[in-house]
């Protein structure tokens, strides 16, 4: 795994053969001859990682370490130290630094693993974090999130963008997860420690709509007893998400523009100008590109907010991920309604794959909500609206396959739940070991458990 480094070192032939070694492995390197000019770099960029020598004129080693423990996100430090200041480095250890070597630098390759394992455990921790995260605004696994060949190039430009500030415009049937893949977005970028703040521009009549976004003054209209803030102010530092914004009225579109273009906006009443300090992103379910041609959706508007465009597939397209998405609902409706129940029967699993899901995940959420708290034992057919199980009443040689590879991949499962334990296995599908067996053998899954 590769990172930035700052390299702050006085010898300028030794900085350069310490860059030259850090970028042939890979890395990305900036150099600065002393403390101060470290410490610029630092407040003006992000590293993953500083190396710098202990001991320089004007501002230390030593001191730029300290000066960087109180910001929010202190770089990891790798100390270079004379042999006679080894007690020095020590203490900075203690005070948090990862680890020191001694000059003159015997083996380049020492200093090498022990960038590369700091790196790696920075990544470690990012991912961690960002896991920690997601929980906590109630996300599922971002394996689930883009499960699906479907949503793989999606989730690449997700990673691609997220660290980014620039503006993205998310394009999506309704209910196919465009404020999940926004929020994801928010966890992975520098902004993640501020909020995430959501309107649905549909959803708030036109009259109010600007008063929500930009706030407003004490008395700006009729019923302001007091001043508010708006979504742009509770959002500063952070990612504001305008969704359903081809619903926007065009006066109010004006004023979007403006605060993409100049950074501020003004209350409602009010003539004090803000700073804007917010990531947009933005999504629709309707063509922009139409709505911009017949005029409904300015132009100019549009092409700043379409500077990383996201196209999320509907749920027809993914019916690969069916099954994990079913699982994970599954699971957590049982456990909201204390439910002990074994599982999905093959057959409905199939309906589920077999029906074209005009709500998208959206739509399949309330079907296993609704499916659990119907359930007795296990969710079957019965347990589905009449539009679903439809599915499985025109049997034919495609949906006959489609429910046996189910019932394999269920097999499977709860043979991995039990541990191979094929008596609690057969326990938990409802079957007897004696019909278990017998399908084992069928699906070649004998020599595999």
């Amino acid at each position: 795994m590769n990172g930035r480094i700052l390299l702050v070192e006085d010898d300028e032939t030794f900085r350069g053969f310490l860059q030259t070694i850090l970028e042939d492995a890979g890395h990305e390197v900036q150099t600065a001859a002393d403390g101060l000019k470290g410490l610029r770099l630092l407040r003006r960029e992000d590293f993953d990682l500083v190396v710098s020598d202990m001991k320089m004129p004007g501002k230390s080693g030593l001191e730029l370490f300290q000066e960087t423990r109180q910001d929010a996100h202190p770089p990891q430090f790798i100390f270079l130290t004379a042999y006679g200041r080894v007690e020095e480095a020590v203490t900075a250890m203690k005070e948090g630094a990862v680890d020191f070597l001694t000059k003159p630098l015997d083996n380049p390759e020492t200093l090498l693993a022990l960038v590369a394992r700091t790196i790696a455990a920075q990544g470690r921790t990012r991912e961690y974090l960002t896991l920690k995260e997601s929980e906590r605004a109630g996300l599922p696994p971002e394996e689930l999130i883009f499960a699906g060949q479907a949503m793989k190039k999606v989730q690449k430009l997700v990673q691609d963008v997220a660290p980014t500030l620039a503006n993205v415009l998310i394009y999506g049937e309704s209910g196919t997860g465009k404020e999940v893949v926004a929020r994801t977005i928010h966890l992975r970028s520098p902004r993640h420690q501020a909020g995430f703040v959501a309107l649905n521009c549909a959803a708030i009549p036109e009259h109010l709509l600007e008063s929500e976004l930009f706030g407003h003054e004490k008395g700006a209209f009729t019923g302001a007893v007091q001043a508010r803030q708006g979504k742009f102010e509770l959002a500063r530092g952070g990612t504001i998400f305008l969704d359903e914004i081809g619903e926007m009225p065009l006066a109010l579109q004006a004023k979007l523009l403006r605060v993409l273009q100049e950074r501020v906006f003004e209350r409602v009443g009010g003539s004090q100008e803000i700073k804007a300090d917010v990531r947009i992103i933005a999504a629709t379910n309707c063509n922009l590109p139409d709505e911009v041609a017949t005029r409904r959706f300015r132009e100019d508007l549009y092409y700043r907010l379409n500077v990383f465009p996201l196209t999320l597939p509907p749920l027809r397209d993914r019916v690969d991920a069916i099954s994990r998405l079913t699982d994970y609902f599954f699971h957590r409706f049982s456990r909201q309604t204390g439910k002990k129940l074994k599982g999905m029967d093959a057959a409905a699993l199939t309906a589920m794959q077999g029906y074209a899901w005009p709500g998208n995940v959206r739509e399949l959420q309330n079907v296993m909500e609704r499916a659990v708290i119907l359930a007795q034992e296990m969710v079957k057919c019965a347990n589905l609206p009449e539009a679903v199980f439809q599915a499985t009443r025109q049997e034919g040689p495609d949906s006959r396959n489609m429910m046996k590879a189910a019932e394999k991949e269920m097999i499977i499962k709860a043979l991995h739940r039990q541990g191979g334990n094929r008596r609690l296995t057969a326990a938990e599908l409802g079957l007897s070991r004696r019909t278990l067996q017998y399908k084992l053998k069928e699906f070649g899954l004998i020599d595999k458990v």
